[in-house]
């Protein structure tokens, strides 16, 4: 049987200490930062991928203990087999299995701890499993106190926009409006620009209600596609 400590093995090979340095400043590890106290190996995603793919069906099991790690690629690459493992039960129809896995996610929401790690799974796995299903447990998470769970819940509606359903990435940025987090804001204000590409009147909509009392940087992200003149009239 295929083991985490194999996985982990196979990321220490690649292991690069200056690059460590810089990833550890570039997701903010320092006390009192978001990512305070995160340890890196210094590996770009492009590798992790690569390790990722040397070890599909990685079972359950062995991924919860990637995902305790303190190492953030261990992390990583534990999300990057879980999305492999729910891509290949959705090709092969296995509601039992996208279920298993998205249960597994979501019981391990507090391990899914920076923004890359929820950004690369998020959409994939709750939100893919959410489409066509009820989504009362997005509107949990993004009451929640916890950071990252916030961020999924937003996350995950990125599946639905890319599926022309935007009333669940309105409704929680509504919700998100008065969070205190510049990641939560630059979160709501990627999907609100999202739902802008496919129904501008949409995102427009929600604009002209919460543009004068919506945190600057989500406001700033959800127009950055604007024309020049229409840009200047929100931020004025």
């Amino acid at each position: 049987m295929i083991t985490a400590d194999e996985v982990k093995k196979e990321l220490q090979k690649l292991s690069n200490a200056k690059q460590a340095k810089i990833l550890q400043r570039f997701f903010k590890t320092g006390k009192g930062e978001y990512g305070e106290g995160g340890i890196f190996l210094g590996i770009k995603v492009p590798r992790q991928r690569e390790v990722a793919k040397k070890f599909p069906n990685l079972r359950l099991k062995e991924i919860h203990k990637l995902l305790d790690s303190g190492v953030h690629e261990h992390r990583m690459v534990g999300l990057f087999i879980l999305v492999g493992n729910y891509e290949k039960a959705k090709k092969e129809a296995d509601e039992f299995g996208k279920k298993k896995i998205f249960d597994f996610y979501l019981k391990h929401t507090k391990k899914i701890n920076n923004w890359d790690l929820v950004d690369l799974s998020a959409p994939n796995i709750p939100g893919n499993y959410l489409l066509g299903k009820d989504r009362k447990i997005l509107y949990k998470l993004a009451k929640s106190k916890n950071l990252w769970e916030r961020r999924i819940a937003i996350l995950a509606t990125y599946t639905f926009i890319r599926n022309n359903e935007f009333s669940d990435a309105l409704k929680i940025s509504e919700i998100l409006l008065k969070d205190k987090h510049d990641l939560i804001h630059k979160a709501a204000g990627w999907m609100l620009r999202e739902v802008g590409k496919r129904d501008l009147a949409a995102e427009e909509k929600f604009l002209k209600k919460y543009y004068k009392k919506m945190p600057r940087t989500m406001l700033r992200y959800a127009i950055e596609k604007f024309p020049d003149g229409k840009r200047e009239f929100y931020l004025g």
